[in-house]
């Protein structure tokens, strides 16, 4: 019984249409798009080096952070590593904790081709402001430091 439910659960997903699931328009590339080498500070924080021109990266779910991995079983890792990465606007660090997920979208990467954003909640210490950053773990792109924050250095070495 329970295959049987399962199968067509994957069968409604197959034929329902960008309407019905309501999913979101992410036009600035849909699956890899990914020009440059990932670099990083340790294996838990990226190093990002380049700050985003668009005000809309990462803050808006049709422009998210594509940090790629699900295929690879390290999507939420690479989550973690990209707001490790962060810092806010005063050089403090950030704290963040997963919201949820939402926004459905079309990806090659993801199950049936279908992909959900994660939106994330970050805090600068010490402030009381939050911003929502939406990430995508599905498919790879460019990393950048949102607009308005800043991001950790590459310690120098003695």
């Amino acid at each position: 019984m329970k295959k049987i439910i399962i199968l067509g659960m994957f069968a409604l997903i197959g034929c329902t249409t960008k309407k019905q699931l309501n999913t979101v328009d992410t036009d600035k590339g849909i699956g890899d798009t990914r020009t440059k080498t990932v670099e990083y500070i340790n294996d838990d924080t990226y190093l990002l080096t380049e700050t985003a021109v668009d005000k809309t990266y990462g803050y808006d779910k049709s422009n998210p952070i594509k940090v790629g991995g699900a295929r690879e079983n390290s999507g939420p890792r690479n989550e973690r590593r990209f707001l490790n990465a962060l810092f806010g606007p005063n050089d403090k660090k950030m704290t963040y904790y997963r919201a949820g997920s939402c926004c459905a979208f079309k990806t090659p990467n993801g199950f049936s081709n279908i992909g959900m954003l994660d939106r994330y909640r970050i805090t600068e210490i010490g402030s009381k402001d939050t911003l929502d950053i939406y990430i995508n773990m599905y498919d790879t792109g460019d990393l950048k430091i949102p607009v308005g924050l800043k991001a950790k250095e590459k310690p120098k070495k003695n």
